[in-house]
C-alpha cells in the first residue's frame, strides 16, 4: 500500500480554523447518518462512532492528507429501512472489506470498472436516496410540529448557502431539544469485544446489499476520491490502495461494533472546501467523534423521530442529485426506482445488464 505525493513538501499536520472547519465539512452527513442508525437499530451508537474516531486518525495520519471516513451509505440506508438486520450488516460489511481488500492487492480496480459504467453507480446512488427519503418521511410523520420546525431551520440554512450543512444544523437543534428536555446526559465508556455475525446473518439480503454497496464503493470512495486527492492536493493515491485500506478497515473495525465504512469523494470535497488542507482535520475530527461516542447514546435515545426524519430526508436529497449527475438519465432513474420498488441489488443487476446493452447498440 506505498502511496507517493507532492502534497507531503507542506506540514502534513496543522490545527488551525481552517482544519477544524474543514473537519466539520465531513461530519455533514456521517453523524445524521450514524444518529440515525443509533436511534432505529440495536446497533452501539458509542462502538459506531468509536470507529469512525479511530480511522479518521489512523487515515489520517497514515496518508498525511485530510483523508474521508465515511460510512457506506447503500448499506446504511438498508439498515435504517429495516431491509437489513444488523447481523446482515455486519456481514455485508465484511464480505465488501474482504473484496475490496483482494481487488486492492491485486491492483483488478481498473478492469472491474469498465464493466460498472457511470449511469450504474449513479442509479444506485438514486435508489439510495429514495429509500432514505421513503424512510424519512414515514418518521417525520411522528410528530408533524417537530417536522416542521426542522424543514423550517433546514430552509433557513439553505436559503443562506450551506445546503450541504442543513442536515447537520437540524441535527444539532435536535440535540439541543433533546438536553432541554431530558438534562444532559451521563456518559458512557465503551467495552471492547469481538463479537462476529453468526451464520444466519449470511443471507441473500446480505449478499445483495454488499453488491449495491461494491457499486457505489468502487465510483465513488475509490476512483473519485483519488481524482479528488490529485485534484485538490496533489497527491498520487491509487483507487486501488484506497480500495486496500477500505478492506482492512471493514476487517479489523466490523468484529469490534463499528458499522461499514468508507472513504469518500463527498468527504474529501467537504474537508477542501471548509478549510481542511492537512491531516490535523482528521485528528481534529477524530477527537470530536470520540467525545460523541462517551456523550451521545443517552440523546440519541430521546431524540425526536420527526427531526431525524427530516435529517434523513435532507441526506437523500442530497445523495439524489449527486445521483442524477449522469450521463444517461434515463437509465439512472430506472435503476433507482427498481432499488425503491424491489432492491438495490436487483436494480444493480439490471442496470448493469441494460448498460452494458446501450454499450453494444451505440
Amino acid at each position: 500500500m506505498a502511496h507517493s505525493s507532492d502534497y507531503e513538501q507542506t506540514p502534513a499536520i496543522d490545527f488551525s480554523v481552517g482544519e477544524f472547519t474543514g473537519a466539520l465539512g465531513d461530519s455533514v452527513t456521517v453523524f445524521p447518518i450514524v444518529v440515525a442508525i443509533g436511534a432505529l437499530t440495536d446497533l452501539s451508537l458509542t462502538h459506531l462512532l468509536l470507529g469512525f474516531a479511530v480511522f479518521q486518525v489512523v487515515w489520517g495520519l497514515y496518508y498525511g492528507l485530510p483523508m474521508s471516513v465515511e460510512p457506506m451509505k447503500a448499506l446504511a440506508a438498508l439498515v435504517i429501512a429495516g431491509s437489513l438486520t444488523a447481523g446482515e450488516l455486519a456481514v455485508a460489511g465484511l464480505l465488501a472489506g474482504g473484496i475490496l481488500l483482494v481487488v486492492g492487492w491485486t491492483g483488478t480496480l481498473g478492469r472491474i470498472t469498465q464493466y460498472i459504467g457511470q449511469p450504474v453507480i449513479r442509479g444506485v446512488q438514486v435508489a439510495v436516496a429514495l429509500i432514505l427519503l421513503e424512510t424519512g418521511i414515514q418518521l417525520s410523520l411522528n410528530s408533524v410540529p417537530f417536522a416542521l420546525i426542522a424543514v423550517a431551520i433546514a430552509g433557513i440554512v439553505i436559503l443562506a448557502g450551506y445546503h450541504r450543512a442543513s442536515a447537520l444544523v437540524v441535527l444539532c437543534v435536535g440535540v439541543g431539544i433533546t438536553v432541554a428536555q431530558t438534562g444532559l446526559p451521563t456518559p458512557v465508556y465503551p467495552t471492547v469485544a469481538v463479537d462476529l455475525p453468526n451464520t444466519q446473518a449470511l443471507s441473500i439480503a446480505a449478499v445483495e446489499g454488499t453488491i449495491a454497496q461494491l457499486a457505489m464503493t468502487v465510483g465513488n470512495a475509490a476512483v473519485a476520491t483519488s481524482l479528488l486527492l490529485s485534484d485538490f492536493y496533489d497527491a498520487d493515491v491509487s483507487a486501488d490502495e484506497l480500495a486496500s485500506s477500505m478492506g482492512v478497515m471493514n476487517l479489523v473495525a466490523i468484529p469490534l461494533g463499528a458499522m461499514p465504512m468508507c472513504h469518500g469523494s463527498g468527504g474529501v470535497a467537504g474537508k477542501y472546501a471548509f478549510g481542511a488542507r492537512t491531516a490535523g482535520s482528521n485528528l481534529i475530527l477524530g477527537v470530536i467523534y470520540a467525545i460523541a461516542a462517551v456523550i451521545a447514546v443517552g440523546i440519541v435515545a430521546a431524540f425526536p423521530l420527526s427531526m431525524l426524519g427530516v435529517v434523513l430526508a435532507l441526506i437523500a436529497v442530497e445523495l439524489g442529485r449527486a445521483g442524477l449527475k449522469t450521463d444517461h438519465l434515463a437509465l439512472t432513474i430506472g435503476i433507482g426506482l427498481v432499488g425503491l420498488v424491489a432492491n438495490v441489488g436487483i436494480a444493480f443487476v439490471l442496470g448493469a445488464l441494460g448498460y452494458l446493452l446501450l454499450q453494444r447498440l451505440q
